[in-house]
């Protein structure tokens, strides 16, 4: 399948699943999440034609400036260090439970904020959360995500086999908390 042919059928199922929240807690296991799901190599497409229709009514969390912000925070040096000590559990880098803010924590501020606004949140170039131990169940799974006004919207450049989604084509994924636009 390719942008030219799905396009307007996934954002016709994104918008009915976005007008629809009530039907989608039901069918996502109580979960407030619309995972997008389109092809890695077509994600710049998917985003242009997202941000066209819907500049007014959401607000675009884009996942790589978070994670230039958070690296930033310490500087390069500092945290090339960290990881090289933790680049083997990851997550106690970017998902910790300490107080200090990571980028999970920088993520979920986003979204709350977005809402807050009367926005809809979208997670735009998740692709870069590949490796820092932060899966989309974390977010979709999160109090404050599940909770929202409006639901999370989630772009995720993954393929879909035998009804399984694998994240960037290859690492499988959960759907459990979402619906699914394939």
């Amino acid at each position: 399948m390719s942008y030219i042919t799905d396009h307007q059928q996934k954002f016709t199922d994104l918008n009915f699943h976005i007008e629809n929240q009530d039907q989608l807690r039901r069918q996502a296991n109580g979960g407030n999440s619309i995972l997008f799901s389109y092809p890695p190599d077509e994600e710049q497409q998917y985003i242009e034609k997202a941000k066209e229709l819907y500049t007014d009514k959401a607000v675009f969390i884009d996942v790589s400036k978070l994670l230039v912000q958070f690296i930033d925070e310490d500087g390069w040096e500092s945290f090339k260090e960290y990881y090289s000590d933790f680049k083997n559990t990851p997550h106690l880098i970017f998902r910790s439970d300490d107080p200090s803010i990571d980028l999970f924590d920088l993520i979920i501020r986003e979204i709350v904020k977005a809402c807050q606004n009367d926005k809809i949140p979208i997670l735009i170039r998740t692709g870069c959360l590949f490796g820092t131990g932060v899966e989309n169940v974390n977010i979709m799974e999160n109090k404050a995500v599940m909770n929202l006004p409006h639901p999370l919207v989630i772009f995720y450049p993954s393929k879909i086999e035998n009804d399984n989604i694998y994240f960037l084509n290859f690492k499988p994924a959960s759907k459990y908390r979402c619906m699914l636009v394939k």
